[in-house]
């Protein structure tokens, strides 16, 4: 294998308020629980994650000019991420509550200024970085209408580029509402679309994985669904699909797992690795996150 060019990421820089509930929530009433703050959003997470891989990463975001933007920016720099970070005024850098129990995790948000992130900030950074070779977008940027041109403006820019493109489809909610036909539309012929489950069956319907992931490589050349503790399933336009099993560990907190998995999916298969390597590596880092507190790699 060899060692992937640099990866740009695009998407949300977030604080994350993680409670890990002890039992089940007690609405209305009181719920004890560990509380942690620190960094989080999905574009964010996943460029800590490909930079613990050691690979070259910027991560092209917006954050408030305020003390969270300024810690969440310092963080992601210490952890080996070049940051190229819109700084808005009159808006707060996002924060995200989360709620984790079990293997399940509940976010309450407020993604503030990255609501507000430019195309021309993107298109800047895009320009910047040096040896770029891969486009990740976090769909979070498409979802909301308020950042939408941003992300369109990425993945033009990266094709202009001819930077290879891969899309996390983000969530299954905010998909809903923008439906299945439009965001097909904005990310038809990228190389690679990640999705969950419940994105998978807002996207394609209520398939069996691997048809789902035929039904979507109509879309984007290659298709990766991830299902939890059940594993992932590889489908592309040319060979065989491929599922492999997730590993086991005991669940911690659930939160970020789907960015770790998605930077060793990308780390391995922009070195070369075949869909079953690629697939392995992304489960490792996925079970990782998962055994821990908190969105990012342990320092």
């Amino acid at each position: 294998m060899t060692r992937p060019a640099r990866v740009v990421v695009v998407g949300d820089v977030i604080t994350d308020v993680v409670a890990v509930l002890s039992g089940p929530l007690a609405a209305g009433s009181d719920t004890g629980a560990a509380i942690s703050l620190g960094g989080g959003g999905q574009a964010a997470n996943t460029a800590a994650w490909v930079a613990a891989q050691r690979v070259d990463v910027t991560l092209v975001g917006a954050v408030g000019d305020d003390d969270a933007g300024r810690d969440r920016v310092a963080e992601l720099e210490r952890a080996g991420v070049d940051c190229a970070i819109e700084r808005v005024e009159g808006a707060p850098t996002g924060t995200v509550i989360v709620l984790a129990a079990d293997d399940e995790r509940t976010m309450v948000s407020q993604r503030g200024a990255n609501l507000r992130l430019s195309a021309a900030h993107v298109e800047q950074a895009l320009a910047a970085a040096p040896g770029a070779g891969h486009l990740h977008l976090s769909a979070y940027t498409l979802l909301d209408a308020e950042s939408r041109g941003a992300g369109l403006r990425a993945l033009a820019a990266a094709r202009e580029r001819g930077l290879t493109i891969s899309v996390d489809a983000a969530s299954a909610a905010p998909l809903r509402r923008v439906g299945a036909a439009a965001f097909l539309s904005w990310v038809r012929d990228i190389d690679l679309l990640l999705v969950n489950a419940d994105e998978a069956t807002v996207l394609a319907g209520g398939l069996d994985p691997a048809a789902q992931g035929r039904a979507l490589s109509a879309t984007a050349r290659r298709v990766v669904v991830k299902r939890g503790a059940a594993g992932a399933v590889w489908v592309d336009r040319t060979t065989p699909v491929c599922v492999a099993p997730a590993s086991r560990v005991a669940v911690v907190d659930v939160t970020g797992a789907g960015d770790a998995f998605a930077a060793g999916l990308l780390t391995a298969w922009l070195a070369g690795a075949t869909p079953a390597a690629a697939l392995s590596r992304a489960t490792d880092l996925g079970a990782l996150a998962v055994s821990t507190a908190g969105a990012r790699p342990q320092a």
